[in-house]
C-alpha cells in the first residue's frame, strides 16, 4: 500500500544569484511511461483569481518560481482558471526558465462559459479550447490534458475522450486523462481505453479511494493526481472557527455548494465541522511536523499516488509543501488512528457526491 519504496530522487544544478544550487525532490513514473514528475506537485486554480481571491501576476509568478526551484516539476492548471489567467501565467513562467523542458504541465478543458454547456464536448469546440490552451501556456503540445469534473453521461458516452485521442494522433497532446467528482465517475473512466491519469480529491478526510479505486488504477497503469489534499486549507491545522475569506474566495461562497459541487469545499464537510475534526488532528501530529506536513505525506504513503497537488499562494508555502517529499513515511500506527477518527467521526458528515 505504501510508496515509499517507488519515488526516485532525482537532483539537477541550477546557477542562482551566482550561486550552483542542488535542485531536487522524489520523483515517481507518470502511468506506463518513463516520464516522471514531482511528487509535490503545484495546483494553480488559486492563481486564476476567480475562486480563491485576488492574486497579483507578480505575487503568482514569484510562487511558480518558487515551486521551481524546490523541485517541483508537475504543475496542474485548466482554462477555467481565472477564464485563461491561470495558463497565461504558466506560459509566462515558462518563457522565464532556462530550463523549461523539465517542467510537465497539465491542463483541462470542458468548463469554460464559451460556447458553454452540450457545445463544449464536441469535436470542434474540444480542439478550439485544446488551441487555445496551447497558445495561453506557449507550447507546441500538452503534456496532459484533463476533461475537468464534466457530467457522466458525458464521460459514460466517450465521444470526448475519442477526441481527445485524436488530438494525441495529431500531436497536440502527450497524454489525457479526466479530473472526477466521485469514485463512480472514476471507475467509469477507467473503462476507456487510453486513459492515462485520474485527478481526484483525496486526504486524511477524503479516503474512499483507498479501498475503491486505488488498485483498480494501478491494474491499468493509470497515474492518480491527487487535487486538494489539505481540504481547502483546513488541513493546515491554522483556521479557527472565527477564520473568514474574501468575497469571492469560494470558501465564503461554496460552503454548501451554491456554485459547483460542494466537495471541492472543506472535504464535504462544512466549515466549521471541518475546523472542530483539524483540531481532534492536531495531537496526532509527529513531533517536528506542522499538520500541513503530516496531511502531505499521508497521501504519498499510498503507492497508488503519482503527485500530490496542493496549491500555494506564497513562496514559503510552496517550500513548506515540498518539504513534505523529504519525510519518512508515517508510522502504521499513526495511520490506523486516522483511518480510526475517519470512520467514526468523518465519513457519516460528508456531503456531496463522493
Amino acid at each position: 500500500m505504501f510508496a515509499h519504496v517507488r519515488a526516485v530522487r532525482l537532483d539537477s544544478w541550477r546557477i542562482l544569484d551566482g550561486a550552483v544550487i542542488l535542485i531536487g525532490m522524489n520523483q515517481r513514473t507518470f502511468n506506463a511511461s518513463e516520464e516522471r514528475v514531482s511528487e509535490i506537485g503545484l495546483g494553480t486554480w488559486q492563481l486564476g483569481g476567480a475562486e480563491w481571491g485576488n492574486v497579483p501576476e507578480e505575487e503568482a509568478l514569484a510562487t511558480l518560481h518558487a515551486a521551481a526551484d524546490a523541485g517541483v516539476t508537475f504543475i496542474d492548471t485548466a482554462d477555467i482558471y481565472g477564464l485563461g489567467r491561470s495558463e497565461e501565467i504558466i506560459g509566462r513562467f515558462l518563457a522565464e526558465r532556462p530550463d523549461r523542458d523539465r517542467f510537465f504541465v497539465a491542463t483541462k478543458l470542458g468548463r469554460y462559459p464559451k460556447p458553454g454547456g452540450a457545445e463544449n464536448f464536441t469535436p470542434r469546440t474540444i480542439a478550439e479550447h485544446t488551441d487555445e490552451s496551447l497558445r495561453r501556456l506557449n507550447v507546441e503540445r500538452l503534456d496532459l490534458t484533463q476533461t475537468h469534473c464534466i457530467p457522466p453521461e458525458v464521460m459514460q458516452q466517450g465521444e470526448v475522450f475519442e477526441t481527445l485521442a485524436n488530438l494525441k494522433q495529431q500531436g497536440k497532446i502527450r497524454h489525457w486523462g479526466a479530473s472526477v467528482e466521485s469514485m463512480d465517475e472514476a471507475l467509469m473512466c477507467l473503462e476507456h481505453e487510453g486513459l492515462a491519469s485520474l485527478q481526484i480529491i483525496f486526504n486524511i478526510f477524503r479516503r474512499k479511494p483507498i479501498d475503491v479505486l486505488f488498485q483498480k488504477a494501478q491494474e491499468k497503469n493509470v497515474a492518480i493526481i491527487v487535487r486538494l489534499p489539505l481540504a481547502s486549507g483546513v488541513l493546515s491545522g491554522k483556521m479557527t472557527p472565527d477564520t473568514t475569506f474574501a468575497a469571492n474566495d469560494h470558501r465564503s461562497f461554496n460552503r454548501d455548494g451554491a456554485q459547483f459541487n460542494v466537495g471541492e469545499t472543506f472535504a464535504g464537510l462544512g466549515f466549521e465541522k471541518s475546523v472542530a475534526l483539524a483540531e481532534k488532528i492536531q495531537p496526532l501530529v509527529p513531533e517536528g511536523l506542522t499538520m500541513a506536513q503530516m496531511a502531505l505525506r499521508w497521501c504519498l504513503d499510498f503507492d497508488a499516488v503519482t503527485t500530490v497537488i496542493p496549491g500555494a499562494r506564497r513562496a514559503e508555502q510552496v517550500h513548506a509543501n515540498a518539504s513534505a517529499s523529504d519525510l519518512d513515511p508515517l508510522s502504521d500506527e499513526l495511520h490506523a488512528k486516522l483511518a480510526e477518527l475517519y470512520e467514526s467521526q468523518v465519513a457519516e458528515h460528508i456531503r456531496g457526491v463522493y
